[in-house]
């Protein structure tokens, strides 16, 4: 469902880490080699899409100019359709995720609340977009709450099996169901997106990132002179 990038199955709270015998770890909190396989995927993404319009020198991942992760049409917990264009004029920051996940996704969004406190007056022009890659279980109230309870202005969105595999892919956002006995977790992605006020897709911002590095790139976004 959707491509490859850094992942984590997200169904324990512990960092427990075990290495597979083709050398993969697999850990609840960071994968190493997952970690610098994606950042090498997405730096030679970067530079095949001629990165490089702004003179900050970004701390996450410059996909400036990218042809993937243009758009999305997917719904708020009102159901009303959504699109990047509902929030032209803010920089927007994406992440994909589940609200019963038990780590990485309120870890992505602790962070991005920190992020918006850091921005200062350039608060109010940052966007904060959890996408549910498991509407089966998040239905609108509980991802309402769930954001909600990170900052009343983060937004939730959601689609049906389809728009949500839709939107993934064209993120190149990797997720799939894991098995748990009765019940089951999600195996996902951990990058988020941020987009300009124009609307385009200009940094891939990894896990490992500080709330003060983010704040830093976000800022450098908003007040970009372009000609």
């Amino acid at each position: 469902m959707g491509g490859s990038n850094v992942r984590t199955t997200s169904n324990r709270r512990t960092a427990h880490t075990r290495v597979h015998s083709n050398g993969r770890y697999d850990t609840t909190t960071e994968r190493p080699q997952f970690t610098r396989r994606t950042a090498l995927r997405l730096i030679v993404l970067a530079l095949a899409a001629g990165c490089g319009e702004s003179k900050h020198k970004f701390e996450s991942i410059d996909v400036s100019g990218a042809d993937w992760g243009q758009d999305f049409h997917l719904r708020d917990p009102q159901g009303r359709a959504r699109t990047l264009a509902d929030f032209r004029g803010k920089a927007v920051l994406v992440f994909f995720g589940f609200t019963q996940c038990p780590d990485v996704c309120p870890t992505a969004l602790a962070r991005a609340a920190e992020v918006k406190r850091l921005l200062g007056d350039d608060a109010a022009r940052l966007q904060v977009i959890f996408v549910t890659i498991d509407p089966e279980r998040d239905p609108p109230s509980v991802l309402n709450d769930y954001t909600h309870a990170f900052d009343p202005s983060f937004l939730g969105l959601w689609g049906d099996a389809s728009a949500t595999q839709a939107a993934a892919r064209d993120f190149k956002v990797y997720y799939r169901k894991v098995p748990t006995g009765a019940s089951y977790t999600m195996d996902h992605s951990t990058i988020s997106y941020a987009f300009d006020p124009s609307g385009r897709l200009r940094l891939a911002i990894q896990h490992s990132q500080s709330a003060a590095s983010v704040a830093a790139d976000l800022r450098a976004l908003l007040h970009e002179v372009t000609t």
